[in-house]
């Protein structure tokens, strides 16, 4: 059977796979993402889409489709309501949750959305699929594969029928139970079972009508009959519903499942169930993710507690991290040095990500505030709520307002980044994002006087930011030293003293993933683009940092 051919097999078309997908497929590399199932269902996962993923989806061109897809339009209000029922008393409210709010902002080039993320999925497929290089298989699954020094083969079975695939490389994006981790022996390590949860989905009617409470995307019902999250999902009254395991009972039927939910909203109104499942949350970091050709990103190699609403978003991180470096290894300007430094990078930023969901998590139980005063019609049950609902505004304000973690994240120690002394500086609350051009930090966002981001004036490649005292000479050396190497360097002058305040260097040097990867005041010559691609060793790091960099 002669094997077909491709430079990356695929192993799953969930959001991080198809993100992958995308990545590699704008910058022409050829791959196929094979998925074993078809992907339709009800099923809840996440509805957060991060400002930072966002932005990745205004790069690929798919900002607006996704905006589109807001089953409640983009300007919903994003809040997070705090009440003892849906039918009860109100305790507090978070407004503009995950700075979902469309309004510019000075901090980012993409707002965050509510939407499910099987219409985020629906959108990086349609985009996937748009790009000659890109092929998605749905119903076809894995079987097994065997690497070599020059490629990966894989047998994936569709239609009762065993397929040979040949690839340069192959990833796994098949979640929690991933195959291809088992393949290359990788074990996770961390807890399972923090908590355990039902997610029911369901369809009422009318529902949002029926409240007093405004509009939001998660309704916290604390109360001590029924404590839970209800909230809207998409249109045609579709609402999710979750709610803690109770001990001794290991499953809801739909009819149990509804009297609940009824139950917990103190509301008489139909309920259809679509579906009901359960989830524990944990926390797991997979001991390596790569082996020679072969590497995992999303769910094969960490798992989140859910809060904060990480999941999905760093799955996404990851592909893009892989993506670019994969593509500049095949197209033949990166270095091995690219591959080896995917791990070393997003295992510091799954960490970070995944303490803050465990923070998250740690804030103030519920039970801390369940008692039966709390719903009563009286003086006492009024000044309960006063204090419980200022309880939870300030202990649940970290997992709403997170810009600290999305776009905080940085590749401090990462061995293709120039090397800047002291540590950076983070709220340790990770609420507030405090911009920085740190080597590699995500580039510092400003809005152009044209109304363009400037993220939409870098480039497909690397980005050389001249600020206004840099000369001429030094763009066109380093114009001159890319050609030589053959790295796409885009060169850009920027004399907006706004901006280069953010940046504090006349010249600073950006990935193709928009993080910094060296700022400096006199061009360091063809070392720096050999580090930053990959093509140097680790010392050369030493050679291009400044001598008189600054400390934030």
């Amino acid at each position: 059977m002669a094997a077909i051919s491709t430079q990356v097999l695929i192993c799953g078309a969930g959001p991080a796979g198809l993100a992958l997908a995308v990545e590699l497929g704008t910058r022409g590399v050829k791959c196929i993402v094979v998925e074993r199932n078809d992907r339709v269902g009800y099923a809840p996962r996440a509805k957060t889409t991060h400002t930072r993923t966002r932005e990745h989806f205004r790069r690929w061109g798919i900002a607006e489709d996704l905006a589109a897809m807001a089953p409640f339009g983009v300007d919903y209000p994003s809040n997070i309501q705090f009440v003892t029922r849906l039918g009860g008393f109100p305790l507090a409210t978070i407004e503009n949750a995950f700075n979902c709010a469309p309004e510019r902002n000075e901090f980012y080039a993409e707002h965050a959305q509510w939407v499910p993320q099987y219409r985020v999925e629906e959108v990086l497929r349609r985009r996937a699929e748009s790009l000659p290089s890109v092929q998605v298989l749905f119903e076809h699954e894995f079987l097994e594969a065997e690497q070599d020094k020059d490629g990966v083969t894989c047998r994936v079975r569709a239609a009762g029928a065993d397929n040979v695939l040949r690839c340069d490389y192959l990833v796994g994006a098949d979640g929690a139970r991933s195959a291809i981790r088992d393949l290359i022996g990788a074990q996770m390590e961390g807890r399972y079972g923090l908590a355990h949860a039902y997610n029911i989905v369901f369809r009422a009617p009318g529902l949002s009508r029926l409240h007093k409470h405004g509009p939001g995307i998660m309704y916290w019902q604390i109360n001590a009959d029924v404590p839970s999250v209800i909230g809207p999902m998409d249109k045609d009254d579709l609402w999710y519903f979750m709610r803690g395991r109770v001990e001794g009972l290991t499953e809801l039927d739909k009819l149990s499942a509804a009297e609940l939910i009824q139950r917990s909203m103190g509301l008489d109104t139909p309920i259809e169930i679509l579906s009901t499942d359960e989830w524990a949350a944990s926390e797991f970091i997979a001991d390596k993710y790569s082996e020679g050709r072969i590497f995992l990103i999303g769910d094969a190699c960490h798992l989140h507690p859910p809060v904060g609403g990480y999941g999905m978003n760093m799955g996404i991180g990851d592909s893009v991290d892989l993506g670019w470096k994969m593509a500049a290894v095949l197209h033949g300007w990166g270095g091995q040095g690219l591959l080896k430094s995917y791990e070393q990078e997003r295992r510091q930023v799954h960490r970070f990500v995944i303490d803050a969901a465990l923070s998250n998590h740690a804030t103030l139980s519920l039970h801390d505030a369940m008692s039966p005063t709390l719903e009563a019609d009286s003086d006492e049950g009024a000044a309960l709520r006063a204090q419980v609902g200022a309880l939870l505004a300030e202990g649940r304000a970290q997992e709403f307002r997170s810009l600290g973690v999305m776009l905080g994240a940085s590749y401090d120690d990462s061995p293709i980044m120039a090397e800047e002394g002291g540590a950076p500086a983070r709220d340790p609350a990770m609420r507030t994002y405090e911009p920085t051009a740190r080597p590699g930090a995500r580039a510092p966002h400003a809005w152009l006087d044209d109304g363009r981001s400037l993220y939409d004036v870098f480039g497909e490649g690397f980005t050389l930011i001249g600020f206004e005292r840099a000369g001429d000479a030094e763009l066109q050396r380093a114009e001159a030293d890319a050609h030589g190497l053959g790295i796409p360097l885009k060169t850009i002058r920027i004399t907006d003293a706004r901006i280069a305040a953010l940046y504090e260097r006349s010249l600073v040097l950006i990935r193709p993933d928009q993080h910094v990867a060296w700022r400096g005041d006199v061009w360091p010559g063809a070392e720096i683009l050999l580090l930053a691609s990959g093509r140097a060793a680790v010392e050369a790091r030493q050679a291009v940092t400044p001598k008189s960099a600054v400390v934030r």
